[in-house]
């Protein structure tokens, strides 16, 4: 994920200690129902620590269901880009926020907030925090809890559930003023992460409805708008809330501009709030708040539908807490530690998040063409991280979602012209590469049906042939604001013609030109599903060849190229990476990689001097497939020891447990791939290369297959990171490389772990043979990685 800090920085911070975890409360029973030792072991606090943006995941402690819409959570700041709503560093709590913010490096979104008080009613973000003490929080993923200190006396015990569209807040006032809560619709808007003084102000609306007990209103804040392509800008967008409460108004108001209006019921403008007041003698107040992108009509019926009258906060959390059970329990695991079980199953609940849920109950606002439409729709979607392993892990684990994630990135092209690169309500031009077109052709290789395959290759074609607007004069650099859909820029200046993006015409060019190539090799891929064989033929030589042109075998490295040809420097033209990760980064031609730094044993030789220079940089994607390709030039079990090394370094069950910004799922798909003991290399080859599985044994279910299980047997893992030996079914695996069928088939897949280094898929450590070809076992484990198995 794009950010300005350094991506080394967390590592001074892991180096200067962790930031441990304050004992909570214990959850009440009520909250802990239907029992899950799955769920039990979410630990939502997991990569939300550290004073800096790349501190730590970027995670908030939120209590929604998977995919949810909207994630509730509680508000210590005011969240912007590089900011989130919720940091455990912070000592007060000013509200509880439904927010759209799908990554910490992206904007906030229509976002609603509510604020309980009693006394004085303070609309203002400084003026209306309360001071709380992690000791009396509980965090789960489905409830949170709070004993606020109220500002005026006494306290406000604040709960928190919520479905996809609504939350459910629960507000117990002990020995404080009178009660009020607020319903915040508009604040001032940070725009961009570099100057907290770059602000904008949203015009809301807010309406208060005394007879129904319901504060409704609009907020158009969208802090992404400048970097929207100039062609589908989002005019009408807007965020919509009802909030409806279960006890009768004692008086209401509107606060505009931080000014009270008591008797008021609406308002139009900026920094805009409604308030309603209690009297004295209630205690207890419940507020349901439906969240909409279509209206606030549509939002009072996604709350009567979501949390109907009479629901209860114990409901509403139970049947999220269900959701999360559903899927968690999918994977038992035996063998773990307490903090192992809390980091694999708060790695689950980051990757089961996004993309979420923009349509609602068949319709979806978009804001490529400013109207509502019929259909399921999706967004918060981070293809550049998420097409590594995190769409390979939801195809395995929520398939049922597949067919919409597609169809809706099928619906954007159609409605705006292109597929996604990173959307976040509408597209932002942020990242490089049209990795839509992984997801895309995965999705098919993998079986996945129900979205229209004509549409999908007309897309993914457009993708890879047809260039953005002004591509010879345009730069389009990190968020680069007034310019159209950046897709493949750099397609036309030198990229067809001779293989390259040009550094000297486009930034970030030559991770452009490795990106456009697996992407290339992605709709080969699709092109050949659906018995296109000339494209496919074209785009799989295209794809080959054009890495490989800005290969300096001068230097062994990657390196920019100018469009006459000439170097351009070995530190030009990268995407948070640099010349040693890029470097690797030919996944689709592992072999034509090997053979252009020498053979394996070279290649093998060339890994070590990256890893052990320093060099690897696991908190940022480009780095994440590294380690497994020690296993395609026959040295797996240096794969086995560096997967290891990586997740004792980079993960654990502490605030600071991500080394790196979760990116939408990324970064614990890596962990949650590797602990099982194989990683999607080629997201588009239908193959994983096998790592080193983390724990004696672990029993999956996939949802969408057949069998009656997959056991996962490796006695002895914990303390034994090598592999001796490896069955599927009482069949000898003889290389590193299994398939996904071999996946979805269950049964047993044994390995015989050592704590000693073994000579299984590590010919070429024992081969003099510059080339390691020599033995068929590698020869083997090359090919299933360029060539492709079709289910």
């Amino acid at each position: 994920m794009r950010s300005s800090y350094s991506i080394r920085s967390l590592r001074v911070l892991l180096l200067s200690g962790l930031i441990s975890l304050t004992t909570q409360k214990d959850v009440p029973d009520a909250f802990r129902l239907p029992r899950s030792e799955a769920v039990d072991n979410v630990n939502p606090l997991i990569g939300n620590g550290g004073d800096s943006p790349n501190g730590s995941g970027g995670m908030i402690p939120s209590t929604s269901p998977p995919f949810a819409m909207t994630r509730w959570v509680a508000q210590t700041t005011e969240n912007y880009v590089s900011v989130t709503p919720y940091n455990y560093t912070a000592t007060s709590i000013h509200g509880f926020q439904a927010t759209h913010q799908p990554a910490i490096w992206m904007g906030e979104s229509g976002q609603v907030v509510i604020s309980p008080g009693a006394g004085q009613v303070q609309p203002k973000f400084d003026d209306r925090g309360m001071s709380f003490s992690h000791e009396n929080e509980v965090i789960t993923a489905s409830y949170y809890s709070v004993n606020l200190n109220a500002i005026e006396g006494g306290h406000i015990f604040a709960e928190q559930s919520s479905t996809s569209r609504v939350g459910h807040l629960r507000f117990t006032f002990t020995d404080t003023r009178q009660p009020y809560v607020l319903v915040e619709a508009t604040r001032a808007s940070i725009l961009g992460s570099s100057d907290t003084h770059n602000l904008t102000y949203p015009h809301g609306s807010i309406f208060i409805n005394p007879d129904t007990r319901e504060i409704s209103g609009g907020n158009p804040e969208r802090q992404d708008f400048i970097i929207a392509p100039l062609s589908t800008p989002a005019k009408q967008w807007s965020g919509y809330f009802c909030a409806r409460f279960d006890q009768p108004f004692a008086s209401w108001g509107v606060s505009q501009n931080n000014t009270l209006f008591d008797g008021q019921t609406r308002g139009n403008g900026t920094l805009l709030s409604g308030y309603a007041t209690f009297t004295p003698e209630v205690v207890e107040v419940n507020v349901r708040i439906g969240v909409s992108f279509i209206s606030v009509e549509q939002a009072r019926k996604n709350l009567d539908i979501e949390i109907p009258d009479g629901n209860m906060l114990e409901d509403t959390a139970a049947a999220t807490r269900s959701a999360w059970a559903e899927k968690l329990e999918l994977i038992k695991i035996k063998g773990a530690s307490k903090d192992q079980l809390q980091t694999f199953y708060t790695a689950f609940f980051h990757t089961l998040q996004y993309p979420y849920e923009q349509s609602e109950y068949g319709q979806y606002y978009s804001g490529y063409d400013d109207a509502v439409h019929q259909g399921v729709s999706y967004t918060g979607y981070s293809n550049w991280d998420t097409y590594r392993a995190e769409w390979a892990w939801l195809i395995l684990f929520a398939p049922e979602k597949i067919p919409g994630m597609v169809q809706s990135m099928l619906q954007d092209y159609k409605e705006g012209g292109r597929l996604p690169m990173w959307k976040n309500i509408i597209e932002t031009n942020i990242m490089v590469g049209s990795h839509a077109d992984s997801l895309i052709a995965e999705a098919v290789l993998k079986g996945m049906t129900g979205f229209d395959l004509e549409t999908a290759w007309e897309a993914v074609y457009n993708d890879a042939t047809v260039p953005p607007v002004n591509d010879t004069t345009t730069v389009y650099f990190d968020r680069q604001e007034n310019v159209d859909y950046e897709v493949r820029a750099g397609l036309t200046s030198v990229y067809e013609e001779k293989g390259w993006v040009a550094d000297d015409i486009h930034s970030e060019s030559a991770s452009r030109t490795l990106d456009y190539s697996y992407d290339d090799f992605a709709v080969s891929v699709l092109a050949g599903l659906l018995n296109k064989s000339e494209e496919e033929l074209f785009f799989r030589q295209r794809s080959l060849q054009n890495p490989f042109t800005i290969f300096n075998s001068l230097t062994g490295f990657m390196e920019a190229r100018n469009a006459s040809g000439a170097w351009a420097g070995p530190d030009n033209g990268w995407t948070e990476g640099d010349k040693w990760a890029y470097t690797f980064d030919v996944v689709h031609d592992t072999p034509g990689l090997i053979a252009h730094k020498g053979g394996n044993a070279s290649f093998v030789e060339f890994l070590d001097e990256h890893f052990d220079g320093g060099h690897n940089d696991h908190t940022n994607e480009p780095s994440h497939h590294i380690p497994y390709l020690y296993s395609l030039a026959g040295a797996a079990s240096k794969s086995q020891s560096r997967i290891r090394q990586i997740a004792e370094s980079d993960y654990n069950a502490s605030v600071n447990g991500l080394s790196g910004n979760e990116d939408c799922g990324q970064m614990s798909a890596w962990y949650l791939f590797s602990a099982l003991g194989f990683y999607p290399v080629n997201p588009v080859s239908g193959q994983y290369v096998v790592g080193s599985p983390f724990f004696d044994e672990v029993e999956i279910q996939f949802p969408s297959s057949n069998a009656t299980r997959l056991q996962i047997i490796s006695e002895g893992a914990p303390s034994k990171p090598f592999v001796n030996s490896l069955t599927i079914n009482g069949a000898d695996i003889p290389s590193p490389v299994i398939s996904h069928n071999q996946l979805l088939d269950g049964g047993r897949f044994e390995f015989t772990m050592s704590n000693r280094p073994q000579a299984w898929g590590s010919s070429t450590l024992n081969s003099k043979d510059n080339t390691g070809l020599t033995n068929e076992q590698d020869k083997t484990a090359q090919y299933h990685m360029t060539h492709i198995e079709l289910r």
